[in-house]
């Protein structure tokens, strides 16, 4: 960390690469001994990149996966132990990559979606996968030996678009957000079923009055936040013990304590939380605004704006994603096709 002085976001790379504007990134979380940060990025022109960091601090586009979906590459993520990639495209279909030998092989597809596939996301274990599409439902993809899969659920509760999946840090627990305004809770009930045991709404929940866009949990699980097209982040939080097994038991518990307002002009399309407990924003205002928690007496959780930059990007800030392996740098995806790499500096506590 900085010694001191004001927060401040620096550009520090600029990757320039997609022929079109660039929807989504991913953190590989593991990406061997010895090895510097790798970075996934998805885009409109089909495909998904991989920029790696030399040693020399440089960053460079050491693969293209291509030539498999039809349509938008919308989101890509890393299984837990970095050896495979998966994507999800408006062609309607997922794929899986394995990164084996210094190459990636496209090693599976996930079909059976009726419309484009907006999301994926990995569970903790690394066995299960999550997609969700505009047909509103989410499946459930159980991975199998030989990199074969299974569907063992589809998850159907939400009467709109669902945006995105995102599975809980540590239990088998799923989150999705969707274009009818709500988050959805789905728990394994242990007869291999996916119920839905918790539907956050702004009339039940003080949740959103707009589309929800992305959801984000922070480093312990017990809270998570989520961002709409109606210009504000909420902060959730849960009373569930986090010692007890991965079960579904307690799941139903989420509840709002924060509001994150008029820090955005316009829709929040992303929200993700650090290991440091800092909050990044990207916004179609062109802007990354980054958050924290105030160390006030006050009662209840209040949040407090640390920086705002505008103009971040030409256009809008579709995804920002924290590093896992050095928690200060931050990487967002724009329409204008880049990729830029932050990095945080200066005081971010009070």
């Amino acid at each position: 960390m900085d010694g001191g002085g004001a927060a401040e976001l620096r550009e520090t790379h600029r990757l320039v690469g997609h022929a079109d504007r660039a929807w989504a990134l991913a953190w590989n979380p593991n990406p061997g001994a010895g090895a510097g940060p790798v970075l996934a990025s998805c885009g409109a022109d089909k495909t998904v990149r991989i920029w790696k960091r030399a040693p020399d601090g440089a960053w460079h586009c050491s693969d293209v996966l291509e030539g498999v979906h039809e349509r938008t590459v919308r989101s890509c993520a890393w299984s837990p132990d970095g050896k495979l990639l998966a994507d999800a495209s408006f062609d309607g279909t997922a794929a899986i990559w394995e990164y084996s030998g210094g190459d990636f092989e496209l090693v599976d597809t996930l079909e059976g979606h009726a419309n484009e596939v907006k999301s994926v996301s990995w569970s903790q274990s690394g066995s299960m996968v999550a997609t969700c599409s505009r047909d509103r439902a989410a499946w459930i993809w159980e991975i199998l030996p030989g990199n074969d899969h299974e569907c063992i659920d589809v998850l159907e509760g939400h009467t709109e678009d669902v945006k995105m999946v995102q599975w809980h840090p540590f239990f088998d627990v799923l989150v999705s957000v969707s274009y009818d305004n709500t988050i959805r809770v789905w728990a394994d009930d242990g007869d291999g079923k996916w119920p839905c045991v918790q539907t956050l709404t702004e009339a039940g929940n003080s949740g959103h009055s707009s589309t929800v866009w992305s959801i984000s949990f922070n480093q312990k699980g017990d809270r998570m936040v989520t961002c709409s097209d109606d210009c504000t982040l909420k902060i959730w939080d849960t009373s569930i013990d986090l010692s007890q097994p991965t079960t579904g038991e307690g799941h139903e518990s989420w509840h709002h304590i924060s509001t994150l307002s008029g820090y955005h002009g316009r829709t929040i399309f992303s929200a993700h939380w650090s290991s440091e407990d800092v909050i990044a924003s990207g916004a179609s205002d062109d802007a990354i605004c980054l958050f924290a928690e105030e160390n006030s007496m006050v009662e209840g959780p209040s949040y407090r704006l640390i920086l705002k930059k505008e103009k971040a990007h030409d256009m809008d800030v579709n995804c920002v994603r924290w590093c896992p392996q050095d928690p200060r740098v931050l990487a967002s995806a724009s329409d204008d096709g880049t990729v830029k790499l932050w990095e945080l500096r200066g005081d971010i506590l009070d």
